[in-house]
This record gives C-alpha cells, structure tokens and sequence, in this order.
C-alpha cells in the first residue's frame, strides 16, 4: 500500500502502541528501536517480549471440568459413568471436579498462534528460536482448533486483562492463516487492509483520546432521528462512529477507511467510493437531532500510492460540511501527529 514498508512497520507499532499502552510500557520498549523488515517478524517480537513477561508474572490460569475415574471421591459424582465402569468390573468412581489449570482458551491460543509463526518463512531462525524456548513452559496447555476460537466471547477481568493486547495480536495472525489446498501446507497471506482499516480506526480514535482529552473522544453509536412509535426500528441497522469529537458546541464525526483503492471509478472518471458519502452525511444528518447544524463530518483515507487524492470537502445547503481528509502512514510519525492536530482547526 505505501512506498516504504519499512516505515510503514514502523507506523503500524507506533498505531499498535496508542491502540494498547501496554506497548508503552515495560520490557516493549526496545522494540521501539528496532528496524523490521515484516509485519510478522514485528507481531512475533511482540508476542516474545509480552509472553516472557506473562511467564514472570505466572500464567493465568482458571478452573475447568474433569472428568475422571478416581479411587477415591473427588467433587461429583458421574453416576452414569461410574455405572458403566462397574460394569466392566473396575472399582474406581467416575467424577466430575473443577481444577484450577493453565489449559485454558487464553493459553491455547498463545500455543496455537505461536505454531502459526513458527511455519511462517518470513519469521527470522532467531525469533522462532526464542518462540520455541518459550514454549517449553506450555507443555500443560494443548493447542486448540483456530475454528473453533470465539474470539468475541473473550471476557477479560483484572487477573487476565494482560492478555487483552496479546490476544488482539493473535487475532491478527491466526485470521490470515490459510490452508492450501496443495500438499495440505500452512501460509500466511499479507497482512490484510480488513486488519489495518481495524488497527487505523481505533489508533486514530486512542489518539485524541490521550493528545486530546477536551475533545471527548469515543466511539458512540448513533440514534435514528425518527417517530419511534411509527418506525419498524428492527429493521434499522446500527450506525456506528468510529471516531466522535466534541468541540466546544461543534462536533466532528470522523470515519476512517483504508482501502488499497480510495477512488472508484465509472466512464473513465474517478470519484469517491458513494457508499463511504452516503454514510457519513448519514450520520451528520441523524445526529443533528436539533438542526443545529453544528454537526460536520469527515472521510479520513489512509493515503496510498494508487490514488492521489487531494484535501476536499463539501458544504451542504444545510449548513454542515463534510471534509475529505487523508493521513500518510508512510512518513515518519511527527508528521502524522501534526496531520491529525490540523483536523480540530478545520
């Protein structure tokens, strides 16, 4: 997508860094200061570093169902099953037990995302090295089908909230991990523009959060300005800011794209995509519940090297404008943080 992957690496850290400031922190900071030549070899030093730090701190670990044949009682009885070993003439007892164990699904995915990276050729012999030294303290933990990962049904609490930014570096690995259908070998495709528009969007959103905290940044959802009364309202989808900013009595609803193509093109002429238009006046418009028309809205494009798009906007007869904005991800970050301060002064 960019000229220099280099920087862009660099940048998708620096993204991953406001995303979590767990990368801010501790023994990740010497990342920083690394130069890497891949998107997979950054996610497996990233995995290094939190995972050795997960080890000093123990791993966490949470109660799970056995079910055993015991010579003794231990928890609950399984009468069926007991029943049918005492039919094949055993004397021992069937129990169901909850056992504190660090085979759980948190753990199972650091097993099975680590033996991803590990079949990845562009992950440096080093890091697969280190990966594999770490691995000898899972040997209790069993690898777990990536299908049958519910990544959605995650709950984190205070005694696994470490694992939160360890996981979302996992979901990113193991989501574009593919089985070919020749000889049955496991590749990785290029980190996908689905991951990156994910990882854009809440960067630039964590961002005015900590450089910005007047703003008020979230990510709100968006009501229907309608007649509740006289409206099938489940039919209605949900509109969803990616970034909301309040400035003073103004506010700038911000969505952000990033797409290898930012144009599409129609009779030999280039426009922006009307899907991306459609939505964000939709949004200025339903949220304007008062027309006031203090509401305006911005397209934020992560600039590519395929289309050239210059800085636009448009001024509708109502009153609002919806600004066209991109951010170059591949110059270096001072740049970028400027870009994103210029867009409260619009």
């Amino acid at each position: 997508m960019t000229e220099d992957k280099g920087i862009l690496i660099r940048n998708i850290y620096y993204m991953l860094s406001y995303a979590f400031q767990e990368l801010r922190q501790n023994n990740y900071v010497e990342i920083e200061s690394e130069t890497f030549d891949g998107i997979y070899n950054l996610f497996a030093e990233i995995l290094i570093k939190g995972i050795s730090s997960q080890l000093k701190q123990g791993l966490y670990r949470e109660y799970v169902v056995r079910n055993e044949s015991l010579q003794t009682i231990r928890g609950k009885i399984d009468i069926n099953g007991t029943i049918a070993r005492r039919m094949r003439n055993s004397q021992q007892i069937v129990c169901d037990y909850d056992e504190l164990s660090e085979d759980n699904i948190f753990n199972q995915i650091l097993v099975t995302t680590t033996s991803v990276l590990l079949k990845h050729s562009d992950v440096k012999k080093k890091r697969k090295a280190q990966l594999k030294k770490l691995m000898l303290f899972f040997q209790n933990v069993s690898p777990i089908d990536v299908h049958a990962i519910r990544w959605n049904s995650l709950r984190f609490d205070r005694n696994n909230r470490n694992y939160r930014m360890l996981l979302y570096i996992c979901y990113f690995i193991i989501s574009e991990w593919l089985m070919t259908t020749d000889e049955g070998k496991f590749k990785l495709r290029e980190f996908s523009d689905d991951h990156m528009c994910r990882l854009f969007e809440k960067f630039v959103l964590e961002y005015y959060r900590k450089h910005h905290p007047n703003t008020k940044a979230s990510a709100s959802q968006i009501g229907w300005n309608i007649i509740e009364e006289a409206t099938d309202t489940a039919v209605l989808p949900i509109m969803q800011t990616d970034v909301l900013l309040s400035l003073g009595e103004r506010t700038l609803i911000i969505d952000t794209k990033y797409y290898s193509k930012i144009m599409q093109e129609q009779y030999y002429k280039k426009t922006l995509r009307s899907g991306h238009l459609y939505q964000i006046n939709t949004y200025v418009n339903e949220f304007d519940v008062e027309h006031l028309h203090n509401v305006d809205g911005m397209l934020l494009y992560a600039k590519t090297k395929q289309d050239y798009l210059e800085d636009a906007q448009i001024v509708h007869k109502a009153g609002y404008t919806l600004f066209i904005r991109t951010l170059d991800l591949n110059t270096d970050f001072e740049t970028i943080k400027q870009r994103l301060d210029s867009f409260l002064m619009i």
